[in-house]
């Protein structure tokens, strides 16, 4: 029996051996390849360091093979690393085997193709129904290439991208997750003095957590501080996020480094779009047009930022969950990239990176509050507190949950795609002004719910 709840949002994942096992592996490669209906395609399948990972990619590409799917296999990889090499390579797509920065027995598949990432609403229904019922196309049997230069090109590329005009020095933590593949190496490549934590790629994540945090990064603050680095940096489990510590061994929010890399990238793309998401802080949109750029406000999550780079012709892109994108990397996030381009920018300006952090104006704000709400009517709260908003004659966006913006700040109420949770985030110029946007949002919200579930 396949559990429905491994097919999330943007991605398919579960415990291994217990939602994932083998077969499973094998009916989502043989369903994807029905999926693209696409005999000769050729996809690319990487995998993150989890133990569990090699037998899954094994089982997925008999699958892919099967369905008549071409496999080029680029073995233990970032994800970033795939998305590059799939685009870079000219393939029609690949399959990254990683649970990202999930506990280690967790595993998963994200599914890239060129029409888009497979995500609800673009293709995983589907699949779900095509593994669920077996229902395959025939097919000849594929053909199976391995591919030992994917690291290689990608090193050379990015380092070929970087230009220091000093020497930067950085810590970095891998965690023992995918990055430790090119860390060090990518960045002394790139002309970067860099000192290696975590480094042995360790699929138990012996060190900590595969997910970057303030507990997880105590080592990296102290040797930044003890070593006089200029930053330090964390990378999750697959490699798409980073988060950063600065000279004096603070923990950086993202949004400081979205500011230094829009200023950055700016300056030499005047007029370009920018990609932001709908909980980013008003610093981020304010930067863009103050550095002569434009706008672009997306939802949250990969798939969707992603798409609008494409779209948009977007020369960056940025999360406040620590992903940024880059036009150079087709479009994708990269928390390696990132670090690399964090350097390159330090190595050109005379400040160093708290003084650059402590000179931003930083608007007071409530990242992310969680409140429990049922799955089957987390978005029934939701959408009615939209159009209540609305009716009132409150300034509203839709795009992603409701979005309620007014001279003195904002408040953002979601649904949890993956969770029986509604967040809520809110943003003011002033403390006082923070605290009133939050007792009136969360007094609307925990009403409604209550409203709801009483029906």
């Amino acid at each position: 029996m396949i559990s429905e709840n491994i097919f999330r949002a943007y991605d398919i994942r579960g415990v291994y051996g217990r939602d994932l096992t083998e077969d499973v592996a094998r009916r989502i490669g043989r369903a994807l390849a029905s999926y693209m209906d696409g005999e000769g395609e050729t996809m690319l399948v990487g995998m993150d360091v989890r133990h569990s990972s090699g037998p899954l990619a094994s089982s997925l590409i008999e699958g892919m093979l099967m369905g008549g799917l071409d496999v080029e296999e680029i073995g233990t990889v970032t994800t970033p690393l795939l998305y590059f090499a799939s685009v870079h390579y000219g393939r029609t797509g690949g399959v990254m085997v990683t649970a990202s920065h999930n506990p280690p027995e967790w595993n998963g598949f994200k599914i890239w193709l060129k029409s888009g990432f497979i995500s609800m609403g673009r293709g995983m229904e589907e699949l779900r129904d095509l593994v669920i019922s077996g229902e395959f196309r025939a097919a000849s049997r594929g053909e199976l290439r391995r591919n030992p230069n994917a690291i290689r090109d990608y090193e050379k590329y990015v380092a070929d991208k970087i230009d220091l005009q000093r020497e930067v020095r950085v810590v970095v933590d891998p965690g023992n997750g995918s990055c430790s593949i090119l860390t060090p190496r990518v960045f002394e490549a790139s002309g970067i003095r860099v000192s290696a934590i975590n480094s042995e790629p360790d699929g138990s994540f012996p060190a900590h957590p595969p997910e970057p945090s303030e507990e997880t990064l105590g080592d990296v603050r102290r040797l930044v501080r003890r070593g006089k680095a200029d930053f330090g940096v964390g990378f999750d489990g697959d490699g798409d996020r980073a988060v950063f510590v600065d000279d004096k061994g603070r923990m950086v929010p993202s949004t400081p480094i979205f500011t230094l890399l829009i200023e950055e990238y700016l300056e030499k793309n005047r007029g370009a779009a920018v990609v932001y998401e709908v909980s980013c802080s008003m610093m981020v949109e304010e930067t863009i047009r103050r550095q002569g750029g434009r706008p672009v406000l997306s939802r949250v999550g990969h798939t969707y930022i992603v798409d609008k780079m494409h779209e948009e012709g977007a020369v960056l892109g940025g999360e406040t969950s620590g992903h940024f994108y880059f036009a150079e990397l087709y479009g994708f996030d990269d928390a390696i990239f990132t670090a690399l381009k964090v350097a390159e920018v330090l190595s050109r300006r005379e400040e160093k990176l708290s003084e650059i952090i402590d000179s931003q104006p930083m608007y007071p704000r409530i990242p992310e509050r969680n409140y429990e709400c049922a799955d089957e009517t987390k978005f029934i709260v939701v959408d009615e507190l939209s159009k209540e908003f609305e009716e009132a004659g409150y300034e509203t966006l839709t795009i992603d949950g409701v979005k309620v913006t007014g001279d003195d700040g904002w408040f953002l109420i979601r649904a949890s795609n993956t969770q029986p949770l509604i967040r809520l985030t809110v943003e003011a110029r002033d403390e006082e002004s923070l605290r009133r946007l939050e007792k009136f949002a969360e007094g609307k919200l925990l009403e409604k719910i209550r409203e709801v579930k009483g029906r």
